[in-house]
């Protein structure tokens, strides 16, 4: 475990008395054989909400054993944060009242405290700004984290050969609108596994039989393993502009992403994969750097207009950039995730926040690849059969030698990240599934099975791209339309066990949202319908 002081704001003097207060009741529950210590202090009417961070945040901030999550060691110490407001004159403000109870001696815990209060003081925000930015890095965790990964190194070669194909168009607001059943999708994923704390596969096992179980887990791993050999090429490409030979670039890619397992505990990861998510901004970087007609953008919105008619590749793009959207993975991993990190059904408020900025971060950076892409609209033929690294060869001519290279690294940096989460999303339903020890808190010899097919699938992933003469390009698109057609069954179960009143309780989804599920189930089977008439009538 490690020490984590978290200072919400500064007291002003006429609180002393009650700040005191909170330090004598707080010291009740961190003893000396307990590491964490939380100082809360009082806050503004206008900054309540953060109050409920609290908890949140020092969960998030101990690295547990492999069989207890943070959230479950604090509730062992049965620390109870209610929020009630009260007046106090010109100065009413929100307080925390706290319901504490520690089989421990007050003498350790006081001095233990005690020993703690320096450096409690000077870890303690001395901005405003720095308080709130500290906590919102607290707070994003596996929704953000899934919908930034979800624009892959596969779903930028999509995004990208779609502006080059159509431009604009259609395309910018679709994804921009995509972002509202990203969003819906996640939140249902997020939501089963807080209050049930089991992931999706395990759960389809358990309430509909094996055989839907193992349907999942071998579903995803086929999708996830195709997804694996996109995030490869992308990466690859990227290094290959710095002028690093192809195979040279692979297996650096490869020990880059099997290293991310050598760092101990599931908060010192999560941390470090949010930072290589936080590049994907150099993507809107270049978008600027092409500088896109705002009249263009502006009519697009306007007129939405679909290039051509609904046959032939509009079609084919159309699904795919649906597929990207909503990847099975995706699913997978922020349930997961949210269990080994912890979340339970009282955090729901707090990973409906991290969801949903994460699903806004997905849509903008989507588009900013669009229209980059779309800066090559009528240069390039046959985007198809063509490589990452023609891609980004022609930008060179659009944005220039430094526009290329920082899309080159925002590719990398896709890839990179993607592989993380997608072959997490594998070995966490995989051995959920078959009941092995899953936790990232886990080290390598406490979880081999875990982290071999974490290794193994990027090694397997590794290799395939080696293959000569494979239409890369050609790959990312089908590894898109096949995540939507896969999509369609797991997310029925998602509606039916997020609406079960047995399962969910009072957290089941509303009348409403039910509606709203079944109308996104009704449109991923139009769209799979349309793949399908699609690919038959070109055989």
């Amino acid at each position: 475990m490690i020490i984590f002081e978290i200072v919400l704001t500064l007291i002003p003097v006429a609180a002393a008395n009650w700040r005191m207060d909170i330090e004598r009741r707080l010291s009740k529950v961190f003893t000396a054989s307990s590491r964490d210590v939380i100082m809360l202090h009082l806050h503004p009417p206008c900054q309540r909400r953060w109050v409920l961070l609290v908890s949140l945040v020092s969960n998030f901030a101990t690295e547990g054993s492999r069989d207890v999550s943070p959230v479950h060691r604090i509730r062992r110490q049965t620390v109870q944060w209610t929020t009630q407001s009260s007046g106090r004159g010109a100065n009413s403000r929100g307080l925390a009242s706290m319901e504490i109870s520690s089989a421990t001696s007050r003498a350790e815990a006081r001095s233990d405290a005690a020993s703690r209060g320096q450096q409690m003081s000077l870890a303690s925000p001395k901005k405003g700004v720095r308080r709130y930015l500290w906590s919102f890095w607290i707070l994003l965790g596996p929704g953000f984290l899934a919908a930034l990964a979800d624009n892959d190194a596969g779903g930028v070669i999509s995004y990208t050969a779609t502006g080059v194909q159509f431009g604009i168009g259609l395309f910018v607001p679709l994804v921009l609108c995509l972002a509202v059943l990203t969003f819906t999708v996640q939140e249902m994923s997020m939501r089963l596994s807080a209050v049930t704390q089991e992931g999706i596969s395990r759960l389809a096992q358990r309430r509909y039989g094996k055989f839907w179980g193992y349907y999942h887990v071998t579903t995803l791993a086929l999708e996830n393993l195709l997804t694996l050999i996109t995030e490869f090429i992308g990466m690859s490409a990227g290094l290959e502009m710095l002028g690093i030979p192809m195979w040279i670039a692979d297996l650096l890619c490869l020990i880059f992403v099997i290293s991310f397992v050598v760092f101990t505990g599931y908060f010192t990861k999560e941390r470090i994969a949010l930072v290589i998510g936080a590049l994907n901004v150099v993507f809107l970087v270049v978008a600027g750097m092409t500088h896109p007609s705002l009249e263009a953008i502006g009519r697009a919105f306007a007129t939405w207009n679909v290039p051509g008619s609904l046959r032939g590749d509009v079609t084919w793009f159309v699904i795919a950039t649906v597929g990207n959207a909503i990847a099975p993975w995706m699913i997978f991993f922020q349930g997961s995730g949210a269990i080994d990190k912890g979340v339970s059904a009282r955090e729901l408020r707090l990973g409906r926040i991290d969801t949903a900025f994460g699903c806004i971060m997905q849509a903008v950076i989507a588009a900013a690849i669009i229209v980059c892409g779309a800066s090559l609209y009528g240069h390039l033929q046959h985007v198809t059969s063509l490589g990452p690294s023609d891609i980004i060869g022609g930008l060179t001519h659009t944005v220039g030698r430094v526009g290329a290279t920082l899309f080159g690294i925002g590719l990398f940096d896709a890839g990179f990240l993607a592989s993380i989460t997608v072959s997490l999303s594998s070995s966490w339903s995989i051995a959920e599934l078959f009941g092995w020890s899953k936790s990232l808190n886990d080290k390598v010899r406490q979880a081999p099975k875990f982290y071999a097919i974490y290794a193994g699938s990027l090694v397997i992933a590794a290799l395939a791209i080696l293959v000569p003469h494979l239409p890369l390009n050609l790959i990312s698109i089908v590894t898109q339309v096949m995540g939507g057609v896969l999509m369609t069954p797991l997310l029925i179960f998602l509606v039916l066990m997020t609406s079960d009143r047995d399962l969910m309780g009072p957290y089941r989804t509303k009348w409403w949202g039910r509606i709203w599920g079944w109308a996104m189930v009704g449109l991923l089977v139009a769209l799979t319908l349309a793949t399908l008439v699609q690919t038959a009538l070109q055989a």
